[in-house]
Order: C-alpha cells, then structure tokens, then sequence
C-alpha cells in the first residue's frame, strides 16, 4: 500500500493546536484532494484509496458515518484520554497499547491527532492525522466511513458512544500500514516509533541491573516512555496475581515509599485498560503494606485506592512478574514542552545500500569495508552521580526503510570500532584486523535495531550493514547521546575502489522477463486482475522459459504455485491482486539472484551443501535438524533443490518466521498460541 502525494504530507515539527487542521486543509486542497470524484453524492469527502480487505467487502458490513451511528458526533469528549481505548474484532492491541501509553502525554498526542477538528464548523466529511515515517512527519487524510455490523463499530470504539478520535485514529494508522488487516498483529514497540518518532528499545527484565529503582528513575528522568509485559501466557488471560499475559503495561513512576519501619522501592503501572490490576502486595485492595505507611506519604504519591487501571507494586515483584520492558526514548526535540526531563540529543542520516558500492555485507563476507561509514564523536562523560565510571552513554539505531511495504526484509546489523584518527576513514586492511567493540547479537530482519553503549570519551566509527554483500536498500541511522556530545555523523566510505564481483549484481534479469513484460504476462494469465495457483503456475512456467533457467519449469508443480499464494494471500481468498503479486514477485526476483549465485556449476540445482548459505544469504539462518528436515521434505531424489523447489521453500520459511515475529509482540523468541491460532496458522500455508 503506497501512501499517495494527496495522502501523506510532511509536516513541521512545531506543528500542534488548532491551525494544524486549517494547514492540512490547505495542503490537501492545494494537491487537488478535493477533486469531484472525492466527494460523494452529498457533498461528503470520500476516500477511494483507503485499501479494503475481505472482511470489510463482506455483504453484512455496512460503511458508515458517526453522524449516521449517534445524533451529536463529537471528535473529543472531554479530552483524549487512555480511557477511550476499546479494541474491536482486530488483533491490534499491539498498536492500542501504545496508542493507551502515548494518551498520558498530551503534548505528544496532539503532534498524532491535530486539535481543531469536529463534526461542526469546518466538517466535510474528512479528518487528519500525522505519524512519525523514516525521519519526518507524514500526514494522513481519511474520510470519517467506518466499517460497522448491525449498527455497532466493528473495530476500536471509545465507551462514549459519541466520541471518535480513536476510531478515525485507527483508520488512519490503518491507511498509512495498508488496509485495516495490515494491523492484524504487531509489535508494540514499532507503533510507538510510528506515534513518537523516538528509538525504541525491547530489554528482557531479567537482564536488568541490580540497581533497577536508578536505571528505571534515569530512564523517566530521561523523558522515556516505558511499557512493560509479560509474555508467558495465552494472551489475555492473566495469571493468579492479576498481570495479564502479553499485554502492555505503562510504567509511570518509581519512588522510593517510607514505612513506620524503614523504607521500599514501589513502581508505578498502569493498565491502558483501565481495570484489572494488581492483587499481591501492595495492591489497592489487598495490600495491607499500606497500612504502615502515613496519609501524608500516600498522598505525596497520590495513591487512590480504587480500581482504575493505575497500581503500585515492589520492585521485586515487578521482577517476578514483569518479563520484557519496552522503552521509547525520546530526543530533544520530541520532548514535552515544560517537562523537566533531559531528553537525548538526536541526529539522523539518511543513507542507503547499493551494489557494487556502498552494499559490503556482514564482516565475514570480504567486503565488509565497503559499507557506509559514519563518525562518531563522544567528549562529555555521563553526569551520572550513579555511574562511577568515566564513560559516554549513547544509543544507535538502525531502520530499514520502507522494506514491509514492498514485502522485503533484509537482515540487518551495526557494529561500532575505535576510529584511529577523526578525520581517516577505517580501510580494507584496518577493519580486517580490528574487532568491534560493540555490535548488535547478529543480524535481525526487525525493521530496528537498536544498540546501546557505554564507551570512553573518544572518536569511533559505527558500519551499518546487511548480512548479505549486493543487497540493495535505504535506511536511516539516528544516533542519541547526552547533552555536550557532539554526535556528528559524516559518512566516510572506506576507499574508493569499487569491488569487482564475480556474478552480475542483479543475475535474476537474466532469468526472468522485464517488469514491462510480467505486467503483461499477469494480464495475460491473470482474470478479473487477481492471480490464482493455477494462472500462477501458468504465469512462472512461461516467465521461467525465456531465461538462462529454461528446463527449470518441468520440475514446478501446482502445489508451489498453491502454498505461494496463499502464503502471500492477505485477504484469506486463495488469490493475489496485483499489488500482493508484485511483492511476491519482488521476493522471487531476490530469491532467484540468491539461487543463481551460489547455483556455481550451472545445473539449475542447488545441491545439499550449497543450501545453507543460500539460505543465509537470505537472512534465514538454519541449524542441522531443519536441515536434514529439509533435505527429506524439499529436495529431489539425488538431494538436490531445483529452482522451483528453492523458491518453495524460501516462501515456506520467510512465511513461517514472519508469522512467529507476529506473535512475538515483545521479540522476546518465544510464543504463546491458543489451539484455534494454531489451526488457523498451519492448515493455510
């Protein structure tokens, strides 16, 4: 789903208040939204690009606006609050957290949901909203049709039966990912990125320093937003202490709480929800701690004792209870006007990997030095009481841009030297014998990664680069570090000589036809413009004919065909549209320079020993059991894998792991599915 000009906008960052409304207005009148063919018979704004999937085409499910729902429609009913968050039939609680979590800053909410609109002066039928994309500020025009089943809301509601800031936030957000299914499924983390622009970091509480009440306090003073979950159980249902499984808590405060006798450590939790909280001690209505604690310290810490979603609970507790800590870290100029927290100093650089220049792969690959370059200067130690050390705090975060979209996920990584000199870049020859001092655990098809750090002050050098050399894409690097710390990233390639790869940087342009060519082939094949296993099979087996892998089409049966589109299937229909044909297609383009590369004998085969880096060289790392799983389920008689064969299996598998990073809210490596999800996930593929 491609965001079009009249759709998204950039938008300043001072932009907040009323005239934000008035300056999206202007924006979209001026690059024509407000064309005739917008507006529906009664004069209404309509949004024909909004992308719709099968649930909502359904015959029982009627589009319709707040007005037609209730008799006064307002946009906010007595602020924007966590409260006016209630999930619907979607599984987007990923998304509702973080939306609950962002409603306790308003500053920060109003950047995501402008002031100034309403169903009265002005109204016309439209609405805006703005979310943070690869650097900058995007806004997002919607009309205010909301899909509905026997008068009700189908998706997130607010109690107020006449508020619906969430539900035309949600539609938007649903734009901006591709159609309400896109928000089936996520992770919280990267929904807060998109509501903040700030660097999100997941951290296992179990790893944690000793010193939890001080790092948790330097994160809040710091400006962070913090979330929190425990991800062991079936999704919400909660264990016998009150913490619901796989569901975000905000982390609102620490303090340290005077007793009649001595002192503890308390963490402040709120449950977006509202209700539902913490029964052990401390809890609002079984905690007898509070008895020993005087009225006067209860209301320093503005303790209420009622069930509204907001609890305390000891550090140790939290330990136990708690699994994974989710933390948006917020720079300068994200920061709550105000506040008197110290937010990072943040800078951005835009960059990108391209083949056979600035695309050198992971540092075993012989390339390594080929990929971009960026100084970084670290002068001022941490003013950190706490911290005895002389060292320079910092974080690095690495975004993939715009990969999900076009169905691409490249395994990313950083990885951080001591520079030799400020001004000399790192060659060939230094970085062959250096080790980093710090890198990310591996590379990640995350679309983040984020690296924290503590170094001396110094002048180092941080590579962002793929897993594999050749693989093209943009990103965008941000580097936060403390205030004084001048965090200058100028890209230094690391030579000017060119490598000379030994294959073409695209082989897959000799093997299949031009884009012109499979536009024409899906016309061709394809009815109606969708793209069934049976035209699929038709359409690969003529593409294959005319290509260097012409032979290879004899061993492609109808059950690939099958598994691939219903694998890259959105809508649970068994066919592809053309946009879902073109993200499969780009992934078998990729796939196919992967199989002609390490395809070094030329037999259209791969054979067994050549399977593992292939799948490497796709970001898909196996150990020893998948692979005799795979010699016996994939492979030919002789043990080896055709074309056809290893385009079934790399869908199989990129398939597999996207859907577990899917369940996988938190990113911790494990999952929790219900006997329904697990059906649902295995019988379709």
């Amino acid at each position: 789903m491609s965001v079009s000009s009249e759709d998204s906008v950039e938008a300043p960052d001072q932009l907040l208040g009323s005239q934000s409304r008035r300056w999206l207005a202007d924006i979209f009148s001026r690059q024509g939204s407000d064309d005739p063919k917008h507006m529906g018979d009664d004069g209404l704004f309509v949004d024909y690009n909004f992308p719709l999937a099968g649930l909502e085409l359904q015959t029982a499910v009627k589009w319709m606006r707040p007005k037609e729902l209730c008799s006064s429609p307002q946009f906010i009913v007595d602020g924007a609050t966590r409260m006016d968050v209630h999930q619907g039939r979607l599984s987007d609680c990923w998304f509702l957290s973080a939306l609950a979590s962002l409603s306790l800053h308003r500053a920060l909410l109003e950047r995501v949901v402008p002031s100034g609109q309403s169903f009265q002066e002005g109204y016309d039928g439209s609405f805006y909203f703005q979310f943070w994309q690869y650097g900058q500020w995007k806004g997002v025009r919607i009309d205010d049709l909301l899909p509905t089943r026997d008068g009700r809301l189908m998706y997130l509601s607010s109690p107020d039966k006449h508020e619906f800031w969430s539900s035309l936030l949600e539609k938007a957000y649903a734009k901006l990912k591709g159609g309400y299914r896109a928000l089936d499924m996520g992770f919280p983390h990267e929904a807060m990125v998109d509501l903040t622009g700030g660097v999100t970091e997941v951290l296992s509480v179990a790893s944690l320093p000793r010193n939890l009440p001080a790092f948790l306090k330097h994160l809040l003073h710091k400006g962070a937003l913090i979330n929190c979950a425990n991800c062991r159980g079936p999704i919400e249902q909660r264990n016998e202490l009150g913490i619901m499984f796989r569901h975000a808590y905000s982390l609102t405060g620490v303090e340290k709480v005077k007793m009649v006798q001595g002192s503890v450590y308390l963490v402040r939790l709120h449950n977006p929800w509202g209700n539902t909280e913490w029964e052990g001690p401390w809890s609002d209505f079984r905690g007898s701690e509070w008895n020993m604690v005087s009225a006067e310290e209860q209301l320093r810490l503005c303790r209420v004792n009622k069930e509204d979603g907001e609890f305390w609970m000891a550090v140790s507790d939290f330990r136990q209870n708690l699994e994974v800590l989710e933390v948006c870290h917020l720079s300068d100029t994200l920061s709550r006007p105000g506040s008197s927290a110290r937010p990072w100093q943040c800078t951005t650089h835009h960059g990108s990997w391209v083949p056979r220049i600035s695309a050198g792969g992971a540092p075993n690959q012989g390339y390594f030095w080929q990929n971009p370059q960026f100084n970084l200067k670290l002068l001022e130690e941490d003013d950190d009481p706490l911290d005895p050390e002389m060292t320079c705090s910092f974080l690095v975060a690495l975004m993939q841009k715009h990969q999900r979209r076009a169905g691409i996920h490249l395994a990313i990584g950083l990885h951080i030297y001591q520079a030799g000199s400020l001004d000399a870049p790192l060659s060939a020859q230094k970085l062959s014998t250096l080790r980093p001092l710090l890198s990310t655990p591996g590379y990640t098809q995350r679309r983040e990664v984020v690296l924290r750090g503590r170094l001396p002050p110094g002048h180092y050098v941080v590579v962002a680069s793929t897993a594999e050399p050749g693989q093209e894409g943009a990103f965008l690097l941000r580097v936060l570090t403390e205030k004084g710390n001048d965090a200058t990233l100028a890209e230094k390639p690391g030579t000017t000589e060119i490598p000379t790869f030994t294959e073409a940087p695209f082989p897959h342009r000799t093997a299949l036809p031009s884009p012109n060519s499979t536009r024409r082939l899906f016309k061709k094949h394809c009815h109606k413009g969708v793209c069934r296993p049976l035209e699929f099979h038709r359409l690969l087996s003529e593409a294959i004919k005319g290509g260097v892998l012409a032979g290879s089409e004899g061993f492609l049966a109808l059950e690939h065909c099958k598994s691939m589109v219903v694998l890259m299937d959105s809508q649970g229909m068994a066919h592809l549209d053309w946009e879902e044909f073109q993200n499969l297609w780009d992934k078998i383009k990729i796939w196919t320079d992967i199989f002609l590369r390490f395809d070094r004998n030329r037999t259209q085969r791969l054979e067994y020993k050549e399977v593992p880096p292939a799948l490497n060289a796709a970001g898909i790392a196996v150990d020893d059991l998948v692979m005799q799983l795979i010699g016996l389920r994939y492979t030919e008689p002789d043990m080896t894998i055709s074309y056809p064969g290893f385009l079934y299996l790399l869908m199989k598998l990129d398939s597999m792991i996207q859907k577990f990073h899917a369940f996988d809210m938190a990113g911790m490596g494990t999952v929790s599915i219900n006997f329904k999800q697990w059906l649902h996930m295995t019988m379709y593929n």
